[in-house]
């Protein structure tokens, strides 16, 4: 970890992310202590304290993904979504100049 003079942390590293997550997890901190000690937007830690969740339960999976696995299921679903939204899209378009169509008749 590196500290400047004023005694503030200038690099969070995964390993002083991760004590002070596990900090917060058993309750010797909150977010808000950690954000006003630390200068850090609460946002910023809670987000540390997600990741941490998200990869905790994938590594107490029987079958635990490797986090390229994980990102290319991540990316498959958004795929997904994004196809099904497209073809609703083209639906709706498709629905609306056929009812213009009956409106000019």
């Amino acid at each position: 970890m590196s500290i400047t003079m004023d005694g503030k942390v200038k690099r969070w590293t995964a390993k002083r992310q991760s004590a002070l997550v596990i900090e917060i997890i058993q309750g010797k901190t909150s977010v808000s202590e950690a954000s006003r000690s630390y200068d850090l937007s609460p946002s910023e830690i809670e987000g540390w304290v997600e990741d941490a969740k998200r990869g905790m339960e994938n590594s107490l999976r029987a079958n635990p993904l490797d986090i390229h696995a994980q990102y290319e299921k991540q990316l498959k679903d958004l795929q997904e979504a994004y196809g099904e939204a497209m073809l609703e899209l083209r639906a709706r378009k498709k629905l609306q100049a056929l009812m213009e169509r009956e409106d000019d008749n």
